[in-house]
């Protein structure tokens, strides 16, 4: 990028103007990655100064059985695989209450589309995990979810979600994305939710009052034009409804190993890389900057790492995702090394590890608690610290 365009998109940054279509496009085309990232973070601090909020949250998966097979995707089995699995209501209530000593304030609920399961399974589990967990934030289900709801309910997503709601509902998830330009997404997705149906559950559930994420998942046969569109028209829906809370740039995975069965599903990687670290740092600093309605911008460590974790939070990055505890959607990919759980002590000391001041929050990102300041790195660099993987 010459230093005349670079002078001009600072100017734009820095008053406050909005990015255009080829301004995104301009930003992924540059190799100056420390200059880009800077950019970032000065929007970053604007907002968010040097705080980094987390939350501490429990992922379930109630059933990995899926009618989809998406491109992409290692966690779906069909009916009578080996590995496929339903959780009992009372199984999935007893993996809750697991946390329930750590002062878990969210459960993340994403499922397989499964075609024989009835649709009054899911507000019921709802109804008897929020019994079981009353102060615990329900975000469950993605768009993706509630149409396949739709289908097998009869019921439109507008009823679905009320009942959902009643039954405990407070977010929904930002899952179902991928890529909205039908140019790649007709080439990776194998189900029915496409940008149309996305935007109208999510404008639906805003309606509601009810706050949701929204993500992307980046790094397999997309171009960079693609993700800006994909973040312009959320930025766009976002304009409408105001009802997005948070942004999260997802990581393509390549399936290594399933040591279940040894099957690899993901038909993408023979003809993908994943995204390097560089590359990743590049799309958390362009979506800070384009997605400029949007509050907080989420790096899910399980995707990236824990070292990338750390350095998105100098590219634009403002939240870190929770615990977690089991995330079989990318554990069932990969062996890439991220632990399946990071306990509120570990998040606390990853994000003063890199400078920031940790801010517990829950999934409405209304603050939980928040902590000391960091150590300044002087004197950090006193003594031994932790090398985070």
């Amino acid at each position: 990028m010459d230093a005349g365009l670079k002078r001009e998109l600072e100017a734009k940054v820095t008053a406050g103007e909005r990015l255009s279509r080829e301004d995104g496009v301009a930003l992924y085309e540059c190799d100056d990655l420390v200059w880009l990232g800077g950019l970032a973070h000065q929007v970053r601090t604007e907002r968010n100064g040097d705080r980094v909020m987390f939350n501490v949250n429990r992922h379930l998966n109630l059933t990995n059985v899926c009618s989809a097979s998406c491109a992409y995707c290692s966690f779906q089995r069909k009916p009578g695989e080996k590995d496929a699995y339903t959780m009992r209501i009372h199984e999935a209530v007893a993996k809750a209450k697991e946390m329930e000593g750590e002062q878990l304030t969210e459960l993340h609920i994403v499922n397989g589309l499964h075609p024989t399961l009835p649709w009054k399974y899911y507000p019921k589990v709802l109804r008897e995990l929020k019994g079981a967990l009353p102060g615990v934030n329900l975000k469950a289900f993605t768009a993706t979810e509630i149409q396949w709801f739709e289908k097998i309910s009869g019921l439109p997503a507008d009823e679905i979600l009320d009942e959902l709601i009643d039954a405990g509902l407070e977010s929904l998830t930002g899952g179902g994305a991928e890529i909205f330009d039908w140019e790649v997404r007709q080439h990776i997705v194998d189900h029915a939710t496409h940008w149309e149906d996305w935007s109208r559950i999510h404008r639906l559930a805003h309606g509601k009052g009810l706050k949701t994420p929204s993500t992307m998942l980046y790094g397999h046969i997309e171009e960079p034009r693609h993700r800006v569109d994909h973040v312009l028209r959320l930025r766009e829906l976002q304009d409408e409804t105001g009802g997005f809370q948070v942004f999260i740039p997802l990581r393509y995975q390549h399936d290594f190993v399933d040591s279940a069965d040894g099957k690899i599903r993901n038909r993408l990687q023979a003809r993908t890389k994943m995204a390097s670290p560089a590359e990743s740092l590049k799309v958390f600093a362009v979506s800070r900057l384009l997605f400029d309605n949007v509050p907080h911008v989420k790096c899910f460590w399980v995707m990236h790492g824990l070292s990338v974790a750390q350095l998105s939070l100098n590219f634009g990055a403002d939240d870190l995702d929770g615990s977690v505890v089991e995330y079989k959607i990318t554990h069932d990919a990969d062996s890439y090394g991220t632990p399946n759980t990071m306990h509120r002590e570990d998040l606390l000391n990853l994000i003063w590890d890199a400078g920031f001041q940790p801010v517990e929050r829950n999934t409405k990102y209304e603050i939980v608690r928040e902590y000391d300041k960091a150590t300044p790195l002087a004197q950090r660099r006193s003594e031994p610290q932790q090398v985070w993987a």
